[in-house]
């Protein structure tokens, strides 16, 4: 395919065949996950399954790469769904307007590798603890808020986090319901900037998002 032949040719038939019909979910299509969420696009993912309840706002235009004067007032998922298809017309999109929780029966769905960027501390634990007890791969994105310096930012077990509140807490609610086991996220050393507002930078924001979407590709492609 035209499209994809300067990634393709960097990948053995086998790898591009995983790229291809690999199926990835996404759940939390903001700053973070959208931009991972438009990388895969890029590399060939053939499958997708986006999950999110919000609609895009005037606020999200300075770091959501979904957002723009034109999609204000739309579904996220219903605008990163468009995008896919913009990019790869056989890509195979399936949307979840909805907020993760318990009630959402999110894990009948089937895929090979699931992305957490979601916000909502409680939301988030319950679906790192969902993955981690369904055996489910994923890759977790940790706090971006108040940071300043993309470079700061790598992929790192959770237990190896520093200067990072929401890792911090992640943390914490695992110990206290006695989960040890191992998980990667993407999360920044740099300490956060001293402020009353959860300012964004879109380079780290949008940095986090490609090192999740970096981080699928290359366990999809050396998968066994």
């Amino acid at each position: 395919m035209d499209t994809f032949k300067r990634l393709f040719a960097l990948l053995n038939e086998d790898q591009i065949n995983k790229i291809q019909n690999a199926k990835v979910c996404i759940v939390g299509i903001g700053g973070v996950g959208s931009v991972a969420t438009e990388t895969l696009a890029r590399c060939g993912i053939g499958n997708f399954i986006l999950c999110d309840f919000d609609t895009v706002a005037k606020s999200n235009i300075n770091r959501q790469i979904i957002a723009n004067q034109n999609t204000i007032g739309r579904f996220k998922v219903d605008v990163a769904k468009e995008k896919i298809l913009e990019i790869n017309p056989n890509a195979k999109v399936e949307i979840i307007k909805e907020k993760f929780s318990s009630e959402l029966s999110l894990f009948d769905f089937k895929f090979d590798y699931l992305i957490d960027a979601i916000d909502d501390i409680n939301n988030k634990f319950l679906l790192i603890k969902t993955c981690l007890e369904k055996d489910i791969k994923f890759i977790s994105s940790m706090g971006t808020a108040k940071k300043f310096d993309s470079s700061l930012l790598k992929v790192v077990d959770i237990n190896k986090t520093s200067y990072d509140p929401l890792a911090k807490k992640i943390r914490k609610m695992l110990r206290d319901n006695n989960i040890n086991k191992k998980f990667m996220v993407v999360s920044s050393t740099e300490e956060p900037k001293n402020s009353d507002i959860l300012g964004s930078y879109m380079v780290v924001t949008a940095y986090s998002g490609l090192l999740l979407a970096d981080y699928v590709l290359k366990q999809i492609i050396n998968s066994k």
